[in-house]
This record gives structure tokens, sequence and C-alpha cells, in this order.
């Protein structure tokens, strides 16, 4: 009887021991694995293209192209005004001014330029105005006023200047609307001077027989850079100067 006892623990406790552990989930062969997975529906996964979308998309938000640019675009803008040049331009010399107040209503410039030479032609006082207008009179300097004048004295090398920045009304009458003076648009140029020292003004070259043709050719080569151009022949407020200024019209250039 006892041994009988023995084997029947015996028995049973092998049992216990091979049996499973029931907290415990199955594992799968192999081959189980497989056919569970044919047989298990599928789980809708983003494609292969929406993820790569969506990565650039991420990637397409970061401001790495734009902030590289404009890192050098400071450092070429740093560099420039290093050499003294201002609007981005290495032929406009001069000084940033920033925000000029008007003391008047309608006065007043916002990132003014104090512009001492243009193209390598000086002026005869340095300037305050807007980049727009320092461009303008580049453009005329080079296209117009430096052909003109390249076969007398030895060429430009100065202009004489009557009138800038100044906030004051049209033709400074009580009454009439803000100057584009007052705006930092426009400059007044009243002579020329030559490499050879000679000074030719406006007031007295307008008409002369040598300078006649060269004034006239510059007078008309400021309409498009300018959008207004007035000169001895606009009336008796610029007989003695050119008036350019960089208001536009509808209508094109007010050349007169």
């Amino acid at each position: 009887m006892m041994r009988f006892l023995v084997c029947a623990m015996l028995i049973c406790g092998q049992a216990a021991l091979a049996a499973p552990d029931s907290s415990k989930r199955p594992v799968l062969r192999s081959g189980a694995v497989a056919a569970a997975s044919q047989a298990a529906p599928a789980i809708p996964q983003p494609a292969a293209e929406e993820t790569a979308e969506r990565r650039g998309l991420g990637l397409s938000l970061r401001p790495l192209f734009r902030s590289r640019k404009a890192e050098r675009d400071a450092r070429k803008a740093q560099r420039l005004q290093k050499k003294g040049a201002i609007c981005g331009d290495i032929a406009l010399q001069g000084v940033p001014v920033g925000r000029v107040p008007g003391r008047i209503n309608g006065c007043g410039v916002e990132d003014a330029v104090r512009v001492r030479s243009v193209s390598g032609v000086a002026l005869s006082q340095q300037s305050v105005m807007d980049c727009g207008t320092a461009r303008a009179l580049k453009s005329w300097i080079d296209t117009s006023a430096k052909p003109a004048l390249k076969r007398q004295g030895g060429g430009l090398v100065s202009l004489k200047v009557a009138a800038h920045y100044a906030c004051r009304t049209r033709n400074s009458q009580k009454g009439a609307k803000i100057s584009e003076h007052g705006k930092g648009r426009a400059i007044d140029i009243s002579g020329f001077t030559l490499a050879n020292g000679t000074t030719i003004t406006v007031l007295e070259g307008w008409n002369a027989r040598r300078t006649r043709k060269a004034m006239r050719q510059m007078h008309q080569g400021a309409c498009g850079p300018f959008g207004t151009v007035l000169g001895p022949n606009a009336d008796r407020f610029h007989q003695d100067h050119f008036h350019f200024d960089t208001a536009r019209y509808r209508s094109g250039s007010y050349c007169r």
C-alpha cells in the first residue's frame, strides 16, 4: 500500500511539471505564424509614397535653405556696407540713415539713406532719399548723364545738388500738397562738373550752343527711371535745375 501511494505521488508531480504555464500566451511555431498571418485581416498601413510625402513635408517646413540664403545675404550686405555701399549696391556709396520722421503730416522716409556718390559720380552734398530714388539716380547717371557728357571736358565727375529731402510743400507754396522731396523720393540737380573742372549749369547750359543737345539728352533720359521730370521748360520754378522724383502715374512718366 505504501509503495502504491509513493508511485502515485511521483506520477502526479511529473504531470504538473509537464503542464504549460496557463498565465502565458502560447508561442506559435514558424509555420503557424505564417498561417496566422495569411488568415488574419491586413491592418492598413500608410503607403510608402504617403509616408515619404509626409516626411518631405516635414522637411520642407524647416527653413534650412531659406536660412542659409538669408545668412549669405546678410554676410554680403555686411561686406558691402564695410565698403561704403548702400541699398545693396556697391555703385551707391553713402551711409544708411533709417527712419526719418516728418515734422508735418505726410513727410518722412522709411529706411532712408544718405548718398555721397553714384557710379563714381560725386554729389556736391550728401543727399537723403530712399533706395528706390537712389537706384533711379544710378540708372539715369549710367544711361543718360555720363553718355551725354562723355565728350565734354573729360566727362562727368560730380553733380551739383540743389535739393534733396526737405519736409515742405510743392515749390514751397502755401496750401500745396506735400512735395516728393518731403517723402525722400526726389532730388534736384542744378549743375554738372566735368573732369577738367568746368561746371555746366542748367540755367546757362540749357540753351547754350555747346551744351544744348547734352542738356536735352539728360532731361529726356530721366523719363523712365523717374516718374516726374521737370526742367526749364516746365514752369518758372524750374528755370535753373532739373527736378527728378520717383512718383508713379498710371499714364507713365510725367516729363516737361
